[in-house]
């Protein structure tokens, strides 16, 4: 098992900065905006909170989520949650607690293919509807269970991701829908993992797998990615009211109990007053909502202007360009073949860190990339701030001066004189 891709990013950048190289930072996907003032209080008062807590987590931000979830359309009771130290190992306990063979979309964040490695498992991938991004096609999704299950395998759960990394488009609610029919034809578990929820870019009904599939959808969510806590570690998974999902909870939180023992308390208290809404912080994640879905488009329209192939993201901060339509010049010009021939030309030539389509289960002959927008957002605090609360983030001078960097070097890598 090697250092998880997005992570080992996340260090080349950094190993990159350090050496005076010239990097543009498109790779890691942290959300890249500053810490509330409010959340940060929080945690400083929370801080004399040393003590071991209930496995679960305390009453007070199990509620929390439990409000989160209801005021999102999910009913929810605090005892159907528990808490982690981010959603990461809640999924790690949850994939261990349904046991058997891992479905997963094609493409899928990393982490989720790793995860089932660790537990012995090699992930059954199944394509995406044309389109669309985190679910699987539900007739793919039938048959490959079905022949799995033939082979000798024990495919029950299904892991999708709304809205999507790494392709930032969210999935259909028909195709949501097909899903869950699908899921509970086979006798499927759905982990929903949301954590990018609240940055869907244009407002509407969220097609959340609870909706229609509720006695075997879990929900993950965390303050990572909408609140930029990610460094915090803390997340919430969501088991249905049934007695499959008082079984799994009740497996989740023995396996918390030998692995992590208690979510860390300052963190609780932290993600207790995050997930109960508060005005201030709802204002918040709005204005970050504008600053990814701008930059977020305008980093696609560039690479759309390159001559790929790139579909408007959705939701998140991350773009997935497939360079396939520029494969003929790539192969002749730079003798790229493969997504991770692509990275590497990318980064060794161009100082450009993006992700190989291969990290996140793509084929190594399909030349798609994923591309984190949020390392453009500004050098320090200062600037990502600034760059928050702009009504038009891209024409910030240090983002649009990163989007016309861009824009040069993919023409150089697609069109050399």
């Amino acid at each position: 098992m090697t250092v998880s891709a997005t992570l080992a990013a996340n260090e080349a950048i950094a190993a990159r900065r350090a050496a005076g190289q010239e990097v543009l930072a498109l790779g890691f996907g942290e959300a890249g905006i500053p810490v509330h003032p409010l959340l940060r209080q929080r945690l400083t008062q929370a801080a004399g909170q040393i003590s071991y807590g209930p496995v679960a987590g305390i009453d007070a931000a199990r509620e929390a989520a439990a409000g989160y979830w209801t005021r999102r359309a999910i009913p929810t009771g605090a005892e159907q949650v528990l808490l982690g130290p981010g959603s990461k190992p809640l999924l790690f306990a949850l994939l261990h607690a349904v046991g058997g063979d891992v479905v997963l979309p094609k493409p899928a964040w990393v982490s989720y293919a790793a995860q089932a490695r660790l537990l012995g498992r090699e992930p059954i991938r199944v394509p995406v509807p044309a389109g669309e991004g985190g679910v699987p096609d539900a007739d793919a999704l039938d048959a490959a269970v079905r022949e799995a299950r033939r082979a000798g395998r024990d495919p029950r759960v299904v892991v999708v991701t709304l809205p999507d990394n790494p392709t930032g488009r969210l999935a259909s609610e028909r195709s949501v829908k097909a899903l869950c029919e699908v899921a509970r034809e086979l006798d499927l578990v759905i982990a929903a993992d949301e954590i990018y929820r609240d940055l869907v870019f244009e407002p509407g009904t969220f097609p959340s797998p609870a909706a229609w599939a509720p006695e075997r959808t879990v929900t993950t969510t965390s303050l990572s990615k909408n609140y930029a806590l990610g460094g915090w570690r803390v997340g919430a998974v969501r088991f249905p009211d049934s007695p499959l999902g008082a079984q799994l909870r009740e497996s989740v939180r023995g396996t918390a109990s030998e692995l992590w023992s208690s979510t860390p308390m300052p963190m609780q208290h932290a993600a207790a007053y995050a997930w109960s809404d508060p005005q201030e912080l709802v204002e918040r994640v709005a204005l970050a909502r504008r600053l990814h879905g701008s930059v977020a488009h305008a980093v696609a329209e560039v690479f759309a202007q390159a001559g790929c192939a790139v579909m408007p993201p959705q939701g998140g901060f991350y773009v997935w360009p497939d360079f396939g339509p520029l494969r003929d010049s790539l192969a002749a010009d730079w003798g790229i073949a493969t997504s991770p021939d692509l990275a590497r030309v990318l980064l060794e030539r161009f100082g450009v860190v993006v992700l190989p389509g291969t990290a996140f289960g793509d084929d190594p002959e399909s030349l798609t990339v994923r591309v984190a927008v949020t390392g453009i957002y500004g050098e320090n605090d200062s600037e990502r701030l600034a760059a928050l609360v702009s009504k038009s983030p891209v024409e910030m001078p240090w983002i649009a001066e990163s989007l016309a960097g861009l824009g040069e070097k993919l023409r150089a890598l697609t069109a050399p004189e």
